[in-house]
């Protein structure tokens, strides 16, 4: 939430008034139906804007998730868990955080409640196997550990 925030802020008060600027250079050039750097401003500005509307949509809409403290009978897989498994195949383990969508980056081991594997795991339990069906095939899985 906070970077969303953040991110806004940065584009209401600092990248606005660039465009702004960029554009009021660009109408001075003259002729604006030949004018490659007011149609790079414009082109700049829907862009600002759009991504103004999107965080403003995502913030107001935006549930923030506190983590559940654990159990006796262990902690159990939710939003926001950071989970160890491994490939009932292979012996390599792979640690994943479940995040949101918005949130999701597999390439730093952010993985999406709402993707397959993500969904899989939710509400399992350290021990538990769990088959999930990919784009490659049905893969189990053993949950190794669940922080």
């Amino acid at each position: 939430m906070k970077k969303l925030k953040d991110e806004l802020e940065l584009l209401k008060t600092v990248r606005r008034k660039e465009v702004a600027q960029r554009l009021k250079e660009a109408i001075s050039y003259g002729d604006l139906s030949e004018n490659s750097e007011y149609e790079e401003a414009k082109n700049e500005q829907a862009f600002v804007e759009g991504r103004i509307l999107e965080l403003e949509e995502k913030i107001k809409s935006a549930k923030i998730i506190a983590e559940k403290k654990s159990d006796k009978t262990g902690k159990e897989v939710t939003i926001g868990s950071t989970v160890t498994v491994r490939n009932t195949k292979e012996s390599e383990e792979q640690t994943y955080k479940i995040v949101g969508a918005t949130e999701a980056d597999p390439f730093e081991g952010r993985i999406s409640n709402e993707s397959p594997i993500g969904k899989g795991f939710l509400s399992h339990r350290k021990g538990d196997s769990v088959k999930i069906q990919t784009p490659s095939g049905t893969v189990e899985y053993e949950i190794v550990r669940v922080a």
